[in-house]
């Protein structure tokens, strides 16, 4: 851990002088849009790290600017951080994040400060040892001609989108550019939509860069992340950080490469205020750095490759596999109509058994996808068609057999499963539409010798994907269970069968991304299979065979589906083709909360006549927290306008600028 000064103010004293600053708050209590003042006796470095008081507590902040005095009372600053302060292009991307994505200053600065506001008093640095910076060829294969051809184009600064198909081997191109960038005496950055995911690619990278590489998410303690956070602050020497979207804002002086993998993932998107686009952010970053932005994925945004071929911005493609193999890949779609095909079980085919079945003979996984949690997700009445409903969110109760209780997913309600329904009485409660822990024990009696093995974000911290990731490769279980968290990034060896329960489940959602995020979940999962280990088998269940969506992306059509999608989007007014921004308000009733969207949308109507206001309609999730919502869809060709929109909002009202779904 680096050394850090504590340095109380009282200790502060240079011929009785006295320095006023501007301090960025670093709070997400602080709601006003401006830096504050402060005074001290010491000379502080612009950008450094602060402790400040703010009403009756003390938190952190960031040195902005120093000012002359002002011509009121300030206070002093208690304790400065006398390390390197922030690199300038942290400030700058924090006054463009405030205007960018609007929200309260200090929610903002949040983004860019340590995890605690507890500044540790340690003597001594401890920086991490100088490792080779060149890439190791005993731990890495040698490039393909493909991925030579990758690094050679990503040269320059600038935003590249890579587009490499499943088991084309984009994570050796990051690790060779990484190395070139450390070998230049810059860091790079390597971003994953989850946490999860983080573990192939670090245990990748340290074998090449050793100590090095930094890993940082929210799994790690308070402690830990408050120490790597320092480390950084403190240390000059290249190095490779790798986490989630929140890593970002890793406080790295000079920054030459940041890696989106996964780039069209939803998880790159803060669901809170401020409501930003890490692929958004990451371009910002790099611009202000003079950095490369590389966007890798083998199912790009819709928006990324629009945008890509808008700007002429380089797409690098990547179409063969690392690990060529003559072995054939085959493709099999069930018809879900058809009972005749689920004679063992009503909720997998007689195909997809017997092909699971196969590969346990011959020491083959396999893996069955369904992006459903639970036993079941809707649970009912046959005699009245009474459901089980949640009091806070009037959303459908999942069902959980393990616990054998019902569970709201959006607020966390709890409760047990009723023996009657509680309207007739009738002691026959139907389950619908099931979840991964049916599958699961549906496969567990079908199967009674296998070693299955579930995983979704219901699992517990010892059950989760990244604990065993390494058990998996070797053959650990022989059926897995998960939803899409299995689809993104798992390279199984022994994996030899895909089965997915149910194709159609997301394309049912009423949103604009329902085909975009269909055929990404689909395409990533059967990806999983065909990277050249082995010979495999996928096997589709669906209610629309032909549907164009799960056609497109089972057998990797990206060109077909994207030109297909684009057209629907512009004829409807989506994006890329327009921004987007969604209002929602809450009310203690229906009727109040459709009053003042109405309301609102008449507002904007006349003081916003260049916009399209859709709405007012019930929001997707009708009621959140008691309260019932509604909401607005405004739609504009200039973003600007949206941001004027949201700083005038009346009070109530939540916003979310550039959402990735109208959910």
């Amino acid at each position: 851990m680096p050394e850090v000064w504590h340095i109380p103010y009282q200790t502060y004293s240079i011929l009785n002088s006295m320095y006023y600053y501007e301090v960025l708050v670093a709070t997400q209590a602080y709601h006003g849009q401006e830096a504050l003042t402060y005074c001290s006796e010491a000379k502080l470095n612009i950008g450094g790290l602060v402790k400040v008081p703010l009403r009756a507590r003390s938190v952190l902040g960031l040195v902005l600017r120093a000012v002359v005095k002002p011509d009121f009372e300030t206070k002093p600053i208690i304790t400065a951080v006398l390390l390197s302060s922030l690199p300038p292009q942290h400030l700058e991307l924090i006054k463009w994040l405030h205007a960018y994505y609007p929200a309260p200053l200090g929610a903002v600065v949040r983004l860019f400060v340590p995890p605690s506001d507890v500044i540790p008093k340690i003597t001594g640095i401890k920086t991490k040892s100088s490792t080779t910076l060149s890439v190791a060829p005993t731990y890495l294969p040698p490039l393909t001609t493909e991925q030579a051809n990758a690094v050679t184009v990503i040269r320059s600064p600038g935003t590249f989108l890579l587009h490499g198909i499943t088991g084309s081997g984009k994570s050796r191109v990051y690790v060779e550019l990484a190395a070139r960038t450390l070998a230049g005496g810059k860091s790079a950055l390597i971003l994953t939509p989850e946490i999860g995911l983080t573990a192939q690619l670090t245990a990748t990278f340290r074998q090449i860069f050793s100590e090095r590489v930094y890993v940082l998410h929210s799994q790690l303690t308070t402690v830990e992340r408050r120490s790597i956070y320092y480390e950084l602050l403190a240390s000059p020497k290249p190095c490779v950080v790798i986490g989630p979207r929140s890593a970002l804002f890793s406080p790295l002086h000079n920054l030459g490469l940041i890696v989106l993998d996964e780039a069209h993932d939803g998880a790159y998107k803060n669901e809170s205020a401020p409501h930003y686009q890490a692929s958004r952010v990451a371009a910002k970053l790099a611009e202000l750095h003079g950095a490369t932005l590389v966007l890798g994925s083998a199912t790009p945004a819709i928006e990324d490759y629009y945008l890509a071929a808008a700007k002429n911005r380089p797409v690098v493609a990547m179409h063969e596999l690392a690990k060529q193999s003559d072995r054939d890949i085959q493709i099999i779609t069930v018809d879900l109509r058809k009972p005749d095909q689920f004679s063992r079980n009503p909720l997998l085919s007689n195909t997809l058994l017997d092909h699971i079945a196969t590969a346990m003979q011959g020491g083959e996984q396999s893996l069955v996808y369904l992006n459903r949690r639970g036993t079941a997700n809707v649970v009912l009445c046959n005699v009245c068609g009474w459901q089980s409903l949640c009091p806070n969110c009037d959303l459908t109760l999942t069902y959980h057999g393990d616990a054998h209780e019902l569970r709201c997913h959006v607020c966390d309600f709890r409760t047990t499963l009723p023996s009657d329904c509680p309207v007739c009485g009738n002691t026959e409660i139907l389950f619908k539409s099931v979840g991964t822990k049916a599958i699961a024990s549906a496969l567990a009696k079908l199967f009674p010798s296998a070693r299955i093995q579930r995983f979704d974000t219901d699992a517990k911290k010892a059950e989760r994907l990244e604990q065993h990731l390494d058990d998996l490769a070797a053959g650990s279980a022989d059926i897995i269970v998960g939803t899409q968290m299995v689809g993104k990034g798992l390279d199984l060896p022994k994996l030899a069968v895909v089965g997915v329960v149910n194709a159609d489940s997301s394309l049912l959602l009423p949103d604009y991304t329902a085909a975009e995020r269909t055929y990404q979940l689909l395409a990533q999962v059967v990806g999983r299979v065909g990277r050249g280990h082995r010979a495999g088998s996928v096997i589709v269940q669906t209610y629309d065979p032909e549907n164009v969506t799960i056609q497109t992306a089972i057998h990797h059509r990206w060109q077909e589906f994207y030109d297909t999608e684009l057209s629907e989007r512009k004829t409807f007014k989506f994006p890329p083709f327009v921004y987007l921004l969604k209002l929602q308000v809450l009310r203690s009733t229906s009727q109040s909360a459709e009053k003042a969207a109405s309301e609102l949308a008449a507002i904007l109507a006349t003081q916003h006549p260049e916009v399209t206001v859709e709405g007012p309609a019930p929001s997707f999730h009708p009621r959140e927290r008691g309260k019932y919502s509604w909401q607005l869809l405004i739609k504009s060709p200039r973003r600007s306008a949206l941001v004027g929109i949201i700083t005038a909002l009346p009070s109530g009202w939540s916003y979310d600028i550039d959402p990735i779904n109208l959910l």
